[in-house]
């Protein structure tokens, strides 16, 4: 056993983790009919109901329990990640929880309510200019601190067990097995490390599912760039997405390509928009990445009606909406950016407006 790690500390720690899983229901699986498409059922699967808001806890939890288990992080280490907001607000959370400093390497441009999150868990700020040397920043902090960083970009797809133990793919099965079309036609996800992607289509070909899985990305995004064409492996400068979470300009070690059985690329735009109308039919706000998955699922249901198809399509429900006040719901700052989202908001609208059978 090493120094670093004793066995009676590791042990504790791995048990405060799995005792906070215990303590918590699994998210909710929300049904939307859809009156204008008879047949078809849209479901959102609500990752805003984790302890710390968002998809990015499952993610941030596995982190975790993989460096425990790996003997990477002891008592006394500085715990360090890139994020663009929500995994460090989960990764703080875990770090608290376990009496461990957190540093969070993040961009300028992350939305202020997001770092305030981070800083509400305890966690610590280090802002860059440049995205692009979040990486070496964490790389740097983590041999000056003599911590640990843990690499949510290259380790996403390895931390979770994609076979099953209550992944979110295992999650989403069990939960729709009651439904009229209880194996999906699509579930639709975005990337940003990779990691959940990579688990759903591990998953899905694991159990053979005959459901594919679509993974939505910004337009600013090298990742929808490298599925069609593997050359492609980061953006050119200028290009970089408004849609905080999701899309990359560079393909992260996690992102497996080979699991991903299409992309749809979408505009900024039209995520804002999907976002607003889907906040207006539920009542509550929901983040962009959210409104990234939605337009993929309007194209994807469009094109099952057109075919004459019925079934069901999964997509998840990132994050909530209140991390994004002075940003995505701020149509003055939407104006500054040059994002006219009205039009793509009215199209989902149309999609998602119960008791209307007319035709878009």
């Amino acid at each position: 056993m090493s120094d670093l790690c004793p066995r009676g500390w590791l042990d504790e720690a791995v048990r405060r983790i799995e005792a906070d899983y215990n303590r918590s229901a699994d998210t909710h699986l929300i049904r939307l009919d859809l009156p204008r498409y008879p047949g078809i059922t849209l479901y959102l699967k609500d990752e805003s109901s984790h302890p710390t808001g968002s998809l990015k806890h499952r993610l941030a939890r596995s982190l975790f329990l993989y460096a425990l288990c790996n003997e990477w992080i002891g008592p006394e280490s500085c715990v360090i990640e890139a994020s663009s907001g929500s995994t460090a607000v989960s990764e703080a959370y875990f770090a608290r929880m376990l009496g461990l400093r957190f540093i969070a390497v993040v961009p300028a441009t992350t939305a202020a309510p997001k770092l305030d999150a981070i800083r509400f868990q305890g966690g610590e700020i280090h802002m860059v200019d440049d995205p692009r040397t979040v990486y070496d920043v964490a790389h740097r902090l983590a041999e000056e601190t003599g911590g640990h960083y843990l690499d949510q970009f290259t380790y996403a797809e390895r931390a979770t067990d994609w076979r099953g133990n209550n992944n979110i793919a295992e999650s989403i099965f069990a939960q729709m097995a009651q439904e009229e079309h209880s194996v999906p036609d699509w579930i639709v996800c975005g990337a940003g490390t990779g990691g959940t992607s990579a688990t759903i289509g591990r998953y899905l070909r694991y159990q053979r599912y005959a459901t594919r899985l679509c993974v939505a990305d910004p337009e600013h995004s090298v990742f929808h760039r490298h599925f069609h064409d593997r050359s492609a492996t980061v953006l050119p400068e200028g290009c970089a997405s408004k849609i905080e979470g999701i899309g990359r300009p560079r393909v992260e070690p996690s992102f497996i390509p080979g699991v991903i059985d299409r992309m749809i690329a979408v505009e900024d735009a039209a995520s804002i928009g999907a976002m607003r109308a889907l906040s207006d039919r539920l009542g509550r706000r929901v983040g962009g990445s959210t409104g990234t998955n939605l337009w993929a699922c309007a194209k994807l249901i469009a094109e099952m009606a057109a075919a004459g198809e019925t079934g069901s399509i999964v997509t998840l429900l990132c994050d909530g909406g209140e991390r994004y006040g002075c940003t995505y719901y701020d149509d003055a700052w939407l104006a500054g950016c040059g994002i006219d989202w009205q039009s793509s908001a009215d199209h989902i609208a149309a999609m998602l407006r119960p008791n209307d059978k007319g035709i878009l």
